[in-house]
């Protein structure tokens, strides 16, 4: 075993939801990328359908639990103050690794709500050329619940403005050229949210305060983020 170590305008989850998350399947987003919550970490059958052998944990205490299994284990509160944008390079860095040598990573945090959605929204701005609300509308098409808290938009909002081009140069100069399709599946995904959004809007009857509420998730205003998140 190896160690690396180092919401949305919903609100939060009540009790109902948060349970009904953790008993969502882990969902792959890219090649050898895969998203999900603490219980997909510790579910060995899942893990071994999905040949991953990289673990991202993201969340308070967060440890190494499985032997065969390499970790990058970071400590981090669902809390808007809490800074994850620190923790971009050293993610990115572990998550290109393991695709690279053919593996697979899953991110996640507890719920898979949060935490485990900013990093994976992060490497996918970094690998691709979407903005960070694109590449969290793709993550959403296959796991529609998602959604960093204020604090973690807002970073990420920062990092595409400030160091995201920087990062991509990084990359390519760090690793050999990339053999993944990711802007194209990346592309893929956010047009099937589209059509699940002007599905979910024919469902509901064309309904426009609905559809203006689904897209008031972001752009954030710049200081949208002084709340605080609980501890998915």
């Amino acid at each position: 075993m190896t160690q690396h170590t180092s919401r949305l305008c919903k609100g939060y989850l009540t009790k109902k939801e948060s349970d009904g998350v953790l008993h969502q399947m882990t969902v792959s987003v890219v090649d050898g990328l895969y998203l999900g919550n603490i219980r997909d970490s510790e579910n060995r059958e899942s893990l071994s359908q999905n040949n991953i052998t990289h673990i991202l944990s993201v969340y308070n205490n967060a440890k190494p639990v499985l032997e065969d299994m390499t970790y990058l284990c970071i400590h981090a509160a669902d809390a808007s103050s809490q800074n994850l944008s620190q923790h971009f390079k050293e993610s990115i860095r572990f998550i290109h690794e393991c695709r690279l040598n053919g593996g697979a990573c899953l991110v996640h945090c507890l719920a898979g709500v949060s935490r485990s959605t900013t990093m994976v929204v992060a490497y996918l701005m970094t690998v691709t050329t979407y903005s960070w609300e694109e590449c969290l509308s793709a993550v959403k098409a296959v796991r529609s619940f998602v959604g960093p808290n204020y604090g973690f938009q807002q970073q990420l909002q920062e990092y595409q403005m400030n160091q995201v081009t920087e990062y991509r140069a990084w990359l390519r100069a760090s690793f050999c050229h990339s053999p993944f399709k990711d802007q194209e599946q990346v592309g893929a995904l956010l047009n099937q949210y589209i059509e699940q959004q002007q599905q979910e809007n024919q469902r509901r009857g064309g309904d426009q305060g609905w559809m203006n509420q689904a897209s008031s998730v972001y752009p954030l205003p710049y200081n949208a983020y002084n709340g605080s998140g609980g501890n998915r």
